[in-house]
């Protein structure tokens, strides 16, 4: 099983053009059940760390766009793969745990939008939230 420290982790998207590296260790990791979180992923969750944004190089060329409230996605132009997302101006940066290079590193801590988990999928032993823990 992962755990949440970490010295440096890498990843990238699906055909390699982005790279990232994160130093230190994440603020916090977790699993997203919500409907934007599934359609950006094309998955019935996305697996997450929450890093500062200083704690993050990336190389190679980008694009984004921003959901309803807010939360810009970036994502390779070349393959479409999501490599990371945040808020402007936030210092917090969330990247997909299925983009590392190693599977294992990060384990979750709790799970968020539970109410739309699906229902052939078993929960976490991780504290359950119904919706966004932090509203």
């Amino acid at each position: 099983m992962g755990s949440m420290e970490t010295d440096e982790i890498t990843g990238g998207c699906a055909c390699g053009a982005v790279r990232f590296t994160m130093r230190g260790t994440p603020i916090r990791a977790g699993l997203c059940h919500c409907l934007t979180c599934r359609k950006a992923h094309a998955a019935a969750f996305n697996p997450f760390a929450v890093y500062l944004r200083a704690q993050m190089e990336v190389d190679g060329t980008l694009q984004s766009w921003r959901t309803e409230n807010g939360f810009e996605l970036f994502f390779c132009p070349t393959c479409g793969s999501r490599v990371f997302g945040g808020y402007p101006g936030d210092p917090e940066v969330e990247i997909s745990l299925g983009s590392l290079d190693e599977i294992g590193r990060i384990t979750p801590q709790y799970e968020s939008w539970v109410i739309r988990r699906e229902p052939w999928l078993a929960a976490l032993d991780v504290p359950q939230n119904q919706r966004d823990p932090s509203a």
